[in-house]
């Protein structure tokens, strides 16, 4: 037994080395049909918290020393670097957990480094980027950005290439960064004069300003360390007009224009990226980390959470001489190499920005790689629109930590897929029931601008009649290819995908009772003729209701679907929701649930006035590509 007085340290070090002891004996049993790439656990060493949380400080106060933080620390809150863990299960349900019994005789001599010796050796050459560090504002993320730089610089000299994407949706944001140089470069001031040496031949810290569009657009002439030019040059980013943010261009042109030079004068390379949006060019991102890993440049992101399952999000503009609202799409998404989610909701393509939780992939992935960071800004966006826009962004980390996308190369990724019937079937069906261009844009059903003369109204509902019988027997398809893949739902081991079929299965149940009452509001609109609320009003447009309609004795003896067997379908979509609930707390999957559970099942059409301004091709030109 150990003393009372044994220091604590040493208590820890004998705990954790009977707990690897232990586990050394264990024998994990594998299905020899699955190929497992690694085995990650958390139960090997003593984990930082960060791992798990990671909130970092607003305090807007200038530092008056130098502190250094370790750079490159291995979280995995926004991504995992290879396969998913043999065994998923929430941390404070582990059986390795429970105290272990100890026999202790005596203990070796240990030599431990201090924590100086472990922030200078640690670093993105090291070990890994961090995927996941999660701010709530700009504040917060170039204080680390500052902690970074001051670690890098105690080695060597470092040139700082901050990158700004100058679509108009970052107008606010660069505003924000530009009040924070300040903060940053007050703070690197002091690091530079402990750094800089009279041998020197460059500044412990250089940076370059540039920009991002369609093109890369340099606002220094060379890196400098001047505060006013930095902040000037800042202030000169205008928008870029084309809508096109090509990102990874932007990245790999600041490689092949400062890495040689840096390498050649022995001074450390940095990219900082600040966007909102994954970028147009994403298919250079593996040509982008082989130059990143080559040139030794640890790349940085400070941007949003990509869009649950799903590649876009919208954002609302308001034209100042109208005052008309229009809703622009943006690409945000999705947090996994191909989207793991429908795209569809039942109707037309996916119309929301809900939070996954996670970083764009490729973001994340380029981070991870580089030996960089993925800054999380948790902030509220207020222009962003669409279902689930302004709900819950944050999820429970904990319950996070299961469902890590797998940051692989999207070749890698793709045959790991491949590999699984259960996995590969869910992709099908996503694919399938894809109503973006280039997959079936007929799945795309009319949802508002339903014309309110009975006759036009008439051509325009058989036209999409047909289009939701079609739909209909598609989903259907859907419901029977995951059905016969239930069996394998269990032996499943990434919660992902568990999470995934789950969710694809209770909403085509719910999406042919919506289609179904769809047709049966077509029928009574067209037989009724309802005249609407108001005069003003100049459209109908199709809008879900708690209320299903009951099919009538011709509509049952037509289909043979009659309101009891409507109801038995609505109550099989609500115990698969409820299941998504119980069996994935806590996550995006979850979230989504719930609300379709509350979107209703019935449709009706409402009517509403439409401004034809809309179609004024002075109001259009005037609409900005985000």
């Amino acid at each position: 037994m150990l003393g009372k007085s044994a220091p604590p340290i040493i208590i820890s070090i004998v705990v954790h080395a009977a707990l690897l002891g232990a586990m050394a004996f264990y024998k994990l049993q594998l299905n020899d049909e699955s190929d497992v790439v690694a085995v990650e656990t958390v139960i090997a060493d003593e984990r930082d918290q960060q791992e798990f949380e990671q909130e970092l400080t607003t305090d807007m106060n200038v530092s008056e020393n130098l502190s250094v933080q370790s750079g490159g620390m291995v979280t995995t809150n926004l991504g995992s670097a290879a396969a998913s863990p043999v065994a998923q299960t929430k941390i404070e349900a582990s059986e390795a957990l429970k105290d272990p019994e100890i026999n202790v005789t005596t203990i070796a001599d240990i030599s431990l480094p201090g924590l100086g010796e472990i922030a200078v050796d640690l670093g993105e050459g090291e070990v890994s980027g961090e995927v996941g560090a999660r701010v709530e504002g700009y504040g917060a993320a170039m204080h680390r950005i500052t902690l970074e730089l001051t670690r890098m610089m105690k080695k060597q000299p470092v040139m700082a290439v901050w990158l700004f994407d100058a679509s108009s949706s970052l107008a606010d944001d660069r505003e924000e960064i530009q009040n924070n140089f300040d903060k940053i470069y007050e703070e690197l001031d002091i690091a530079k004069k402990q750094a800089t040496s009279g041998k020197q031949r460059y500044a412990a810290l250089e940076t370059m300003i540039a920009s991002f569009g369609e093109k890369t657009y340099p606002h220094l002439k060379k890196p400098t360390g001047d505060l006013d030019d930095i902040r000037k040059a800042i202030g000169e980013i205008k928008e870029d007009p084309t809508g096109k943010e090509n990102m990874y261009t932007a990245i790999a042109g600041a490689i092949d224009q400062y890495s040689v030079g840096a390498k050649r004068s022995d001074r450390k390379l940095a990219i900082i990226v600040v966007t909102d949006e994954t970028g147009d060019d994403e298919a250079m991102l593996e040509e982008v980390i082989a130059k990143a890993e080559r040139a030794g440049s640890p790349v940085y992101f400070l941007s949003r959470e990509a869009i649950f399952g799903y590649p876009y999000s919208q954002i609302r503009w308001v034209d100042e001489e109208t005052k008309l609202p229009f809703w622009i799409r943006v690409d945000r998404g999705p947090e996994t190499a191909f989207p793991e989610c429908l795209q569809y909701d039942g109707f037309h393509r996916r119309w929301d920005s809900a939070s996954s939780g996670f970083g764009p992939y490729g973001q994340v992935r380029l981070a991870k790689k580089s030996g960089g960071i993925f800054f999380l800004l948790n902030s509220e966006e207020k222009n962003m629109t669409g279902a689930l826009a302004q709900t819950q962004r944050k999820f429970d980390d904990l319950a996070m930590k299961e469902y890590e996308p797998l940051l692989l190369s999207r070749r890698d990724y793709e045959a790991s897929r491949n590999k699984s019937e259960f996995r590969k079937t869910i992709w099908q069906v996503i694919v399938a029931l894809n109503p973006h261009s280039g997959y079936d844009p007929q799945l795309n059903i009319r949802h508002e601008h339903y014309p309110m003369d009975i006759a036009e109204f008439k051509a325009e509902g058989k036209l999409q009649f047909d289009k939701v019988v079609r739909a209909m027997n598609k989903v259907q398809e859907g419901v029977n290819r995951l059905e016969k893949v239930q069996s394998l739902r269990d032996e499943e081991r990434e919660p992902r995908w568990r999470a995934a079929y789950d969710l694809a299965y209770a909403q085509l149940l719910c999406y042919r009772v919506r289609q179904f009452q769809y047709l049966l509001a077509l029928d009574k609109h067209v037989k009724e003729n309802p005249k609407p609320k108001d005069p003003k009003h100049n459209e109908w447009y199709k809008a879900y209701t708690r209320d299903m309609l009951p099919p009538d004795e011709q509509q049952v003896k037509a289909t043979k679907v009659d309101m009891e067997e409507l109801e038995k379908q609505k109550a099989l979509a609500f115990k698969m929701y409820d299941r998504v609930i119980k069996e994935h707390p806590g996550t995006p999957w979850a979230q989504r649930a719930q609300a379709e559970k509350s979107w209703g099942f019935g449709v009706k059409f409402v009517s509403r006035f439409w401004s034809p301004r809309y179609d004024d091709p002075k109001v259009q030109a005037r609409v900005p590509k985000f």
